[in-house]
């Protein structure tokens, strides 16, 4: 059987994600939920919850973020290794949801980019599975040096993330 090494790095890669789970209200008790047996997330790779940005490469944000958490949410982005995926969980996180205040972030991806949007208020586990998939998709067919060329970069730059 013959087979490419970025291919056999890819599936490593999904097969093996580490969630950081970065919950701040219901969305966070529906990711409870998907962790337990009846969905058990596990099943897919994501056995180990990380709450260390250091030893997490999939960012799983969810609920309301209020715009004094921004600057924090950024940080811990930007402590997890490459290659780091992203989830916006919920409609708080996707877009700010029904909270449309001077003090809540309108969504995430004012301050980090985000890889894929789960919607819903709360979104039901199976939902946050399919999430979990896409991220998986992307890990799979991503190239190896995706992360190095210059579109990537770009999209940093326009984050001023270095």
């Amino acid at each position: 059987m013959l087979t490419k090494f970025s291919e056999a790095i890819g599936l490593a890669r999904a097969n093996s994600l580490w969630p950081l789970p970065f919950a701040t209200s219901c969305c966070g008790i529906e990711f409870m939920s998907t962790m337990g047996p009846n969905y058990d997330l596990a099943r897919f790779g994501s056995e180990r919850l990380s709450f260390s940005p250091r030893q997490a490469d999939m960012l799983m944000v969810m609920g309301t973020i209020a715009k004094k958490m921004g600057p924090i949410l950024r940080k811990v982005y930007e402590q997890m290794a490459e290659p780091r995926w992203v989830i916006a969980v919920g409609a708080c996180a996707s877009s700010g949801g029904i909270f449309d205040t001077y003090s809540v972030l309108q969504g995430i991806d004012r301050v980090i980019p985000v890889d894929v949007y789960v919607p819903g208020c709360p979104p039901r586990p199976e939902q946050i599975i399919e999430g979990v998939m896409k991220i998986q998709e992307l890990a799979r067919s991503e190239s190896v040096r995706r992360r190095e060329m210059p579109e990537y970069q770009k999209l940093l730059e326009t984050y001023n993330i270095d």
